[in-house]
């Protein structure tokens, strides 16, 4: 039996078992395939941005508006990557109990809910906000789908760095849905956020080193040992801090802003130093203090973003 004939088989068996399976762990299941922890993290960047963009509280409607357009679109970009990368997930530890890999999806099913929801949350934002933010949420799917998953990922250790851009535009999103066009300030967030995703990620990937060598996708913290990859967690770290402080002059933030990017900067920054310097030393670098610091990092300075506009000083 060749290859197409098998993936077809496990197609239509993935495809009864789903409409076996209850409605509830269907819907679940389908909930998982938009990868719900990092749809928490794409919202984190959205609203604050939207305050700022205000200079105090938008319209509730927009908001919820926006962020409903924001999750679908996110939602659509995770359930195409898993998708596309079911073989892979298949071979690693982490992803062997994502929906198309237990079968509780069929690969159809996945695939007609990803166009699903990229066409929704396209018109969406489209009707209820404006359409350039509705453009560029369309642009974001289409940078992490085919610009990361299908064209970067398995070919180059480079591949977070540039597919990470998705990722930045929920800023960009977020400021035109209030005001209908760009600026200076988001354009500071978006490249803030693209200087983050490489120290957030490349510590993941050397905890699950071994994973990514035996599916042979490039991670840098698969490809380079422990110093090489620390050092460049110390580069973009420092990077992401001083692109955070160029927003205090360009938007006029005040105290509160100010005070949180130095201080949680730094304490990123001191997080980062030590991975490098226990890699050096020959010891456990602990790379998952650095990914889950820079989530924390990343989530106070945008709460701080969301805070200072509505303060006097």
């Amino acid at each position: 039996m060749d290859i197409t004939t098998t993936a077809g088989h496990e197609a239509s068996a993935s495809a009864r078992r789903e409409s076996r399976q209850p409605l509830g762990r269907t819907i679940r299941a389908y909930v998982a395939l938009m990868k719900p922890r990092v749809l928490e993290l794409l919202l984190v960047t959205t609203v604050p941005v939207m305050i700022l963009a205000q200079g105090g509280f938008p319209d509730l409607w927009l908001v919820l508006a926006t962020v409903i357009g924001g999750t679908a679109s996110a939602g659509s970009a995770a359930a195409f990557n898993m998708y596309l990368d079911r073989d892979i997930d298949a071979h690693m530890q982490r992803t062997v109990n994502r929906p198309l890999v237990t079968g509780e999806v069929s690969p159809r099913g996945a695939l007609v809910f990803a166009w699903t929801l990229a066409v929704f949350s396209t018109l969406w934002l489209g009707a209820t906000t404006n359409w350039l933010a509705a453009a560029l949420s369309a642009g974001a799917i289409f940078f992490y789908v085919v610009i990361y998953t299908m064209i970067l990922k398995r070919r180059t250790e480079q591949n977070i760095v540039w597919g990470g851009i998705a990722g930045c535009f929920p800023v960009l999103i977020g400021w035109t849905a209030v005001t209908g066009s760009l600026a200076w300030p988001p354009v500071i967030l978006f490249a803030l956020v693209f200087l983050w995703t490489p120290p957030h990620y490349w510590p993941l990937s050397m905890k699950y080193r071994e994973q990514y060598e035996d599916v042979h996708v490039p991670m840098l913290g698969a490809t380079r040992n422990g110093s090489q990859v620390g050092l460049q967690v110390i580069l973009y770290a420092w990077a992401t801090v001083a692109c955070s402080l160029l927003l205090i002059p360009v938007a006029g933030m005040g105290l509160v802003y100010s005070v949180s990017a130095l201080v949680f900067g730094g304490w990123f920054i001191y997080e980062s130093h030590r991975l490098y310097n226990r890699a050096v030393r020959g010891t456990e670098p602990r790379p998952m203090r650095v990914f889950h610091a820079s989530i924390t990092y990343l989530t106070l300075l945008f709460v701080a973003i969301a805070v200072d506009p509505l303060l006097p000083f």
